[in-house]
Order: C-alpha cells, then sequence, then structure tokens
C-alpha cells in the first residue's frame, strides 16, 4: 500500500485527463452517464488531494522537508526528471479547487451542461491543468498545464453563446494568448541563462549569476512576472477580467474566481524560491507592493461605478487580487498566513456570489422585487378580504426567496469583511499582523499605514456598493417573479456557504496550519532540497519499485 501512496501526486492530473478524454469518446449520447462519471472524477480528486495534504502536514515544528512529497516523471533524477511536488500550500489549492469543481459541476447539471457541447470534457480539462500547475515543479510544465487550462476556459467561456460572451470571449483569449507568450519567451530566456526549468534548481543556479547574465536574468524574470499579473489580475492588466468573468455562464465563472489566484500561487511560489538570490524584478516586495495597492484601489473605484451585478463581482475578485498582492509584497513572513486565509475566504464567496446573482435575476429582468411583501405579490390586495389587517407584516416569503436574500446578505458581509464572519477574520488578522510588523520594522511604517488605509477604504466601498446592488435587486421592483430553484442549485451555494462559516469557526486551527505553510515557504531550503535529493525508484526484478 504504501508503494501505491508514493503515486499520489500524479492522480489530479490523470484522473481528470483519463475521464475528460473518455467523456470525448462518450459524447451526449448518455449524458446521464456522463454527469456520474464527472462527479466520481472530481470526488476522487478531493479524496486524493485530501490524503495529500494529510501526508505533507507538519506536526513537528521546523520539521518541513520530511513532509514534501517529491513525483519523479520518467524515473529519472531532478533536475533533469519533470517533477511533480506536493507540499502544504499546493494541497490545499487542489482541495480547493475539488471543492469548486464539484460545486460547479452540480450547478451545471439544473441547465447549463445542456446549452453548448463538450462541457463535461472540457471541464475535467480545467481540472487537469490547474491541479497541474499547482503541482508542478518545473517552469516548462507550468506553461503547459497552464495552456491546458487556459484553452479548456476558451471553450467554458463561450458557452452558452451569445453577442456577449463572444465579445467578451474574444476579450479573455487574445489578452491570455499574449500572456502565455510573454511566458514562454520569459522561459526561453531563462533557459539559455540559467540551463534549467527546474524550479528548486532555478534557485540554486540564479544564486550563481552575475553581470550581464544577471542582468538578463533579471529581464526574463520581469517578463515572467508581467505574464504571473496579467493571469492574476493586477492593474492595470486586468481590463478583461469583469467582461469575461460577467459573461460567462455561473458555473463557469465561479470556477473562473480560483484561476486568478493561479498566476498569485505562481507569483508567491517562484518568489519564494528566488528570495535568496534577491527576489528580481516583479517578484520582489516592493513591486508586488506597489502593484497590489494600485489593483485594490482600481478595484474600490470600479466597484463603487459598476451598477451590472455580474461585472460588480468581477471588481470583488479583482480586490482580492489586489489585497494578497499587497499585503504578500510586505518583507515579511508573518502576512503570509492571513494572506492564505482571506485567499481561501474570498475564492469561496465571490464564487458563491456568481451563483447567486445568475439566479436572483430570474426573479425578473434585473431589479426584481425578491424581497419586497407587496399586497399584490401575496393576493392581499383585497380591502375588503376578511384576512386583510391593514398591514402584509406576517405574510410568509416564499423560501426560494427567503434563501436568496440571505445567502445574498452573508455573502456580502463576507466580502466586505464585516463581522462575525471568515471575511471579517481574515482582514483583521492582515490589518493585526500589519500593525505587529511596523512595530518590529520601523521603515515598513509609511507601507503598513497606506496598506490599512486602503484595505478600510476597499471594505467601505464594498458595504455601499453592495447595500445599493442589494437595494436595487431586492426592493426596487414593484413585481415579484419568484424564481425556479432547483436543489442542484441550491446546494452549491449552502455548500460554499457552510465552509465559509466553517472558516469563521475554526479560523484558529486554520490559520495555525496556514502559517506552518508560510514557514514552509520562507524555508526555500527545504523545498530545494527535497527536490534535488530525490532519487529514482529502484525497480525490482519482480517489477515492483523498491
Amino acid at each position: 500500500m504504501s508503494q501505491w501512496m508514493n503515486h499520489l501526486p500524479i492522480l489530479p492530473v490523470a484522473i481528470p485527463m483519463i475521464v475528460g478524454a473518455f467523456m470525448l469518446v462518450l459524447r451526449d449520447q448518455y449524458r446521464n452517464a456522463t454527469i456520474v462519471l464527472g462527479i466520481v472524477s472530481v470526488l476522487a480528486q478531493f479524496c486524493v488531494a485530501v490524503a495529500l495534504f494529510g501526508m505533507t502536514t507538519g506536526r513537528i515544528p521546523n520539521d518541513y522537508e520530511n513532509h514534501i512529497m517529491v513525483y519523479l516523471l520518467g524515473n529519472w533524477q531532478a533536475p533533469f526528471a519533470i517533477v511533480l511536488v506536493a507540499d502544504q500550500l499546493s494541497t490545499i489549492m487542489l482541495i480547493l479547487t475539488a471543492v469548486l469543481g464539484l460545486c460547479s459541476l452540480l450547478y451545471s447539471t439544473a441547465l447549463w451542461d445542456r446549452a453548448g457541447v463538450f462541457f463535461h470534457p472540457l471541464f475535467q480539462f480545467i481540472l487537469m491543468g490547474l491541479n497541474g500547475a499547482f503541482l508542478t515543479g518545473d517552469l516548462f510544465n507550468l506553461f503547459v498545464f497552464f495552456e491546458i487550462f487556459l484553452a479548456a476556459s476558451y471553450g467554458l467561456a463561450l458557452h452558452g453563446s451569445g453577442m456577449a460572451r463572444v465579445a467578451a470571449g474574444l476579450h479573455y483569449v487574445t489578452v491570455n494568448l499574449i500572456a502565455s507568450f510573454l511566458l514562454l519567451i520569459a522561459i526561453s530566456v531563462l533557459y539559455g541563462i540559467t540551463g534549467t526549468l527546474n524550479m528548486a534548481d532555478l534557485g540554486l543556479r540564479a544564486a550563481t549569476l552575475s553581470g550581464d547574465d544577471r542582468r538578463l536574468f533579471e529581464a526574463a524574470c520581469a517578463i515572467l512576472g508581467i505574464a504571473f499579473l496579467i493571469k492574476a489580475g493586477a492593474w492595470p492588466l486586468n481590463f478583461w477580467l469583469t467582461s469575461a468573468y460577467s459573461a460567462a455562464v455561473a458555473p463557469v465563472a465561479a470556477l473562473f474566481a480560483i484561476m486568478s489566484k493561479v498566476g498569485i500561487y505562481a507569483l508567491l511560489r517562484i518568489g519564494s524560491l528566488l528570495l535568496p538570490t534577491g527576489a528580481p524584478a516583479a517578484f520582489s516586495g516592493d513591486w508586488m507592493y506597489v502593484i497590489g495597492l494600485a489593483t485594490l484601489l482600481f478595484g474600490t473605484l470600479g466597484i463603487l461605478s459598476e451598477k451590472n451585478s455580474g461585472r460588480l463581482v468581477g471588481y470583488c475578485i479583482i480586490m482580492s487580487s489586489g489585497t494578497l498582492l499587497s499585503a504578500l509584497g510586505m518583507p515579511s513572513v508573518i502576512l503570509t498566513g492571513p494572506s492564505l486565509f482571506y485567499m481561501l475566504s474570498s475564492v469561496l464567496v465571490t464564487s458563491t456570489f456568481f451563483y447567486l446573482i445568475e439566479l436572483i435575476k430570474r426573479t425578473e429582468s434585473f431589479g426584481g422585487n425578491v424581497l419586497a411583501v407587496s399586497l399584490e405579490a401575496f393576493s392581499a390586495d383585497d380591502q375588503d378580504s376578511s384576512d386583510y389587517s391593514g398591514t402584509v407584516v406576517g405574510k410568509p416569503i416564499p423560501f426560494a426567496l427567503a434563501f436568496l436574500g440571505l445567502a445574498f446578505f452573508i455573502c456580502a458581509l463576507v466580502i466586505a469583511g464585516m463581522p462575525p464572519f471568515s471575511g471579517f477574520i481574515a482582514k483583521f488578522a492582515l490589518l493585526s499582523k500589519a500593525l505587529d510588523l511596523s512595530q518590529t520594522n520601523a521603515s515598513t511604517t509609511t507601507s503598513v499605514w497606506l496598506l490599512v488605509v486602503a484595505m478600510l477604504i476597499s471594505g467601505m466601498a464594498t458595504v455601499i456598493a453592495l447595500g445599493r446592488a442589494g437595494i436595487r435587486m431586492f426592493w426596487s421592483s414593484e413585481k415579484l417573479k419568484p424564481p425556479v430553484l432547483s436543489r442542484r442549485e441550491a446546494f452549491p451555494v449552502t455548500l460554499l456557504l457552510i465552509l465559509c462559516i466553517a472558516l469563521t469557526v475554526f479560523a484558529g486551527p486554520v490559520m495555525d496550519q496556514l502559517s506552518l505553510t508560510a514557514k514552509q515557504l520562507d524555508n526555500p531550503g527545504t523545498y530545494m532540497k527535497a527536490v534535488l535529493n530525490s532519487r529514482p525508484a529502484v525497480i525490482s526484478s519482480h517489477g515492483g519499485a523498491q
């Protein structure tokens, strides 16, 4: 059994790849079988991710190396082998991806998987690319997995047809192709300078560069950082995000919420490995901090000026990216743990919001009166009716309407960072650690207070914008059209909100674990040693690995 457990890191990539290929053979003639197969696939990915998390979670302080799993594809030793590396950060992202994948897949079976062809195979390939991007220890294969999930996302961004999706989809495709082109250029230059694309080996070789080679290396890293910032939705490279995400169908947009965090993951992963070499160009804290503040300001202005509900959620994603970039750009590891907690909370709640926006729009074309209890809506407009008491207080609200209203209220509180939910805990932890940093490092005082002010202003802007949107969607119309809400649509919303509440209830243990993850990232030598010291398995005469 232990030998089989050593192969776990490949399964998050292999399972969706095999299942997606098989779905192409099934096509649309066997829809029910395809749905069952897709759900089984995502559940299997979730179980594998949880198992990997358990195997990579360090319980002994400062014992990190023994909790990093390295999988050598082709059984060649690194840096010559293509490697998959599972540590605490990558396995946390795998779990988050599987949860969102399951919720989006269940939601789509109510309607959207029938709105176009090849929905389920493309869905599996997106999961394959995301899982591979979080696991790979090789820059070129990071590019490959980026292209896999982006190619699949191009099809799903246009799923359901319509002029708005085509126009937004063309911008989305064009921008991401440019980003991929920049990524490929940067990777080529890095290979030419260092002779390696293995991330661990790159961190070691970069420390030996000097002169023209070092300057060329810095330039390549700048191009690489720009490509990741485009994918993270950083200003001024995020003009495509709100239109593309708002135009996509709800289950696809909800899954897109984590795609913007892949760029941040890449900046964090590669930046941590380059820290000993003086974190070049876009991976340096100063650059990330400034770009993060600009992104946060752009998102704040956008959310205040936007009236379209779908684009409103897009600006919430931009604001979360700005918060993460500015916090991760601070010169201390103490902000990394709270930043990861904030990322988990923001991804869960923005995904939920995409579901809700579509469900709320069903009440009417836009601005439908969901919660207003009018006389006409409940047949209480007859003044002579014996049960009319002169008021509608106490009249029952249909369950679907009450559910949507309560879910919207919770989402708004989480996104705005209001108590008592996980968004408040995440922002409070970030601000608290930032203020602690200013006490121990006087040079960061100005940066810390700029971050504090920016986060407080963005939180207030979010309260104003979402409060205004709630009034417009729930109370501004005189007509009521209760939506048709299936259990397959209500369950994902409920599950993600429960997870947000669970983050609130178990904030202490979760924050402690994320702090361990931050410490592991702050010790890149353990990652390098684990990868470069991995040895190929010895194949016995009986065909088994030893």
